[in-house]
């Protein structure tokens, strides 16, 4: 078949409508399929027949979009899949990479997204391989629909075969810890030891032996040997969390374990073979400390092999309400309570505030809801008295700020955002842009990146003259 043929299967019309369209309008020939049964029953009856790339959605009725995968990852393991569903949560991740996904496209998707992650598909890339993965659902999981949180679950989805050292950034309370422990639960490493510390946690004159462990002389008995971190993950992964707070002699020795592979006890003569994955974390912006000369360069680059960043809670404010029900049935599990319920007024009111603590701020007001409020069904009112009021200056992040209304519109169930916000924002950079120029229309245009005609037009479209 054309190298460029693309297969999409989808029982909704308007998916395979919208993406057939784009993907023509790419130069791309499209063949469209409104169930995996169609799509394995052409191949088995022509297994030649095979197009450059798919893109499957996952609920679908008869055969789903997994188990056709899993079929087509086996009997045509070159042909790149692209799963795509609107069930997008770190589970559903996990089983298209499990199954050999080339790529995951959460719903609502953005078409240029997708026509790059097509073209990426569209080239031949011998020897790939499909995820491994498993799901421990005794662990404290990732939760979240949003964009921000795609992103991370993407992430760990293609590290499942790598002991790539990552940096995990972000403010404290993201969840930087369930990140770490997913990266571990996922990987190659999955059966073999987790060990967390917490950098900032331990006195600067125990960090060393508490990393690389002690030896010393026990007389007749021989030598007394402590194991430490490293010797306790052997095989596994060792997380370092807070790493931004380890003195720059403990960076050394660290960064000479990274290097050499090999470490030595405090105290020991002999050198231990270090087989141990690096997942390291910091609240702090560790290039910013590395170019201030309070922390070491060399061993910034070294943990910054992949970075990955913990979304605040304030920049995935739509994850709040599932969120905060899974930690109010959490504490209602604890506390051998009813699980608390909460109205749309309460949902809008949590989704406002500006949650500086973040996830773990969210999960402490939700034990305390279930701890001190007597009603069932929560009220505005029932929170504490520093939530009961949203700031009027919430955020002086724009994106933020504009996350938030755009959640609130779509709550409140309007519709047509794109009709409201694009003329606001243009009018916004019109106006700015003047005023930085002095009214100076071919400068305005410049600075915004349009022509004088563009901005002209504008102008008059917005009602500015």
């Amino acid at each position: 078949m054309n190298e460029n043929t693309i297969w999409i299967i989808d029982d909704d019309d308007s998916i395979r409508w919208v993406l057939e369209k784009a993907l023509k309008q790419a130069g791309y020939y499209v063949h469209a399929f409104e169930s995996a049964d169609e799509v394995l029953s052409l191949l088995g009856k022509d297994t030649t027949l095979t197009p450059n790339a798919i893109i499957s959605d996952i609920k679908m009725p008869g055969t789903d979009g997994i188990a056709m995968l899993q079929t087509l990852h086996g009997s045509h393991p070159q042909t790149p899949i692209l799963i795509m569903t609107a069930y997008s949560d770190i589970d559903s991740t996990v089983s298209a990479f499990d199954s050999g996904a080339f790529d995951y496209i959460a719903k609502p998707f953005d078409i240029d997204t997708v026509l790059e992650q097509v073209s990426r598909a569209c080239v031949p890339a011998p020897g790939a391989v499909g995820k491994h993965y498993v799901d421990d659902s005794d662990h404290p999981v990732l939760l979240g629909d949003s964009a921000a949180m795609q992103k991370v679950y993407n992430t760990i989805g293609r590290l499942s075969r790598s002991n790539a050292t990552v940096l995990i950034g972000g403010e404290s309370g993201t969840g930087k810890e369930l990140i770490a422990q997913a990266l571990h639960r996922h990987s190659l490493r999955k059966d073999q030891p987790f060990i967390a510390l917490n950098m900032a946690a331990i006195p600067d004159d125990r960090m060393e032996s508490e990393l690389f462990g002690s030896e010393q002389s026990a007389g007749e008995e021989g030598t007394q040997v402590v194991a430490g971190r490293f010797e306790q993950a052997n095989g596994g992964t060792l997380f370092l969390d807070e790493i931004g707070d380890m003195s720059l002699s403990l960076q050394t020795r660290l960064l000479r374990v990274l290097e050499d592979g090999q470490y030595y006890r405090v105290g020991g003569q002999v050198p231990v073979v270090s087989d141990v994955r690096i997942i390291a974390a910091s609240h702090h912006l560790l290039a910013k400390r590395a170019e201030d000369g309070d922390f070491r360069g060399d061993l910034f680059h070294r943990l910054n092999v992949i970075r990955i960043d913990a979304p605040r809670l304030r920049d995935r404010r739509e994850d709040i309400p599932r969120l905060l029900q899974h930690f109010l049935e959490q504490a209602a599990a604890q506390a051998k309570e009813p699980v608390k319920t909460f109205d749309k007024a309460f949902s809008e009111h949590v989704m406002a505030l500006p949650w500086p603590g973040n996830v773990r701020e969210l999960q402490n007001t939700a034990h305390w809801l279930t701890v001190m409020t007597g009603s069932r069904e929560l009220k505005i009112s029932d929170l504490p008295e520093a939530l009961l009021t949203v700031p009027e200056n919430l955020d002086s992040d724009w994106e933020s700020a504009f996350r938030q209304w755009v959640v609130l519109k779509l709550q409140s169930g309007e519709h047509d955002l794109l009709g409201q916000a694009t003329p606001a924002m243009e009018k916004i950079l019109i106006q700015c842009a003047l005023k930085q120029t002095d009214n100076k229309r071919q400068d305005a245009a410049h600075l915004l990146g349009w022509g004088r005609n563009t901005l002209t037009r504008k102008i008059k479209e917005l009602g500015l003259d």
